[in-house]
């Protein structure tokens, strides 16, 4: 690990839009529409993801990394600029982690997904509702990151894990193990998960995850 916070930024075709990555950091991804935007909003948030770090034994370690440093830049696609999510692995992101690396990453997905939960089991049913209306439930943004998951993601590593067997408790967590598991094998083998690189798969899933978690603590209703 360095000293400084790696960071990778994508670059939407047409410009509208860059997504700012800590690169060793998976869930801490914000957008921007330009450079300087994405990495003034990743470094807004960089106080929320002390609580993935301390779940994943990694607090000491993040707090030392303060000081922004660009590793890469490199072109996005039309949906980059669309919906501000990374579609495109940087070149840093094709490198087979090394099993200590893939260790830690594997920690900070789980806990991720742990502070998820955490969020989850804590906000009001009833979230308030965004700047132009509407916006999911509680209980929507649940069904929809627990569903997404094995449709979008595990599945890249083979696993398919049916939507009403993941919206159970037992059942989530044995896809998860499961999850872990796959990406362990795959990046043992040096496979990529499908087209994407197993470090890009990890990033993705952890931004979804922490994505709607941060969603929720921010539409919190509970006093």
């Amino acid at each position: 690990m360095t000293s400084k916070l790696r960071v990778i930024l994508e670059i939407g075709t047409k410009g509208r839009r860059v997504v700012a990555a800590a690169t060793d950091w998976p869930g801490l991804d914000r957008w921007g529409k330009t450079e300087d935007d994405a990495l003034e909003k990743l470094s807004a948030y960089i106080p929320r993801y002390v609580g993935v770090a301390e779940r994943a034994d990694l607090a000491d370690d993040f707090e030392r990394q303060r000081t922004i440093e660009v590793v890469e830049r490199y072109p996005g696609s039309s949906s980059t600029d669309f919906w501000g999510i990374a579609h495109v692995p940087s070149e840093i992101e094709r490198d087979v982690l090394s099993p200590t690396d893939l260790d830690r990453r594997i920690d900070l997905l789980r806990a991720s997904w742990a502070y998820f939960d955490d969020v989850a089991a804590h906000v009001s049913a009833e979230l308030r509702p965004q700047p132009r209306g509407g916006g999911r439930s509680r209980d929507s943004i649940i069904r929809h990151t627990y569903g997404t998951e094995p449709e979008n993601w595990s599945k890249k590593v083979g696993v398919k894990t049916p939507l009403d067997v993941v919206l159970t408790p037992e059942g989530l967590t044995t896809h998860r193990q499961e999850y872990a598991d796959a990406i362990r094998a795959y990046n043992a083998e040096g496979k990529p998960a499908r087209t994407w690189p197993i470090q890009f798969l990890i990033r993705r899933t952890a931004h979804h995850v922490m994505d709607h978690a941060w969603e929720m603590e921010d539409r919190d209703l509970t006093s």
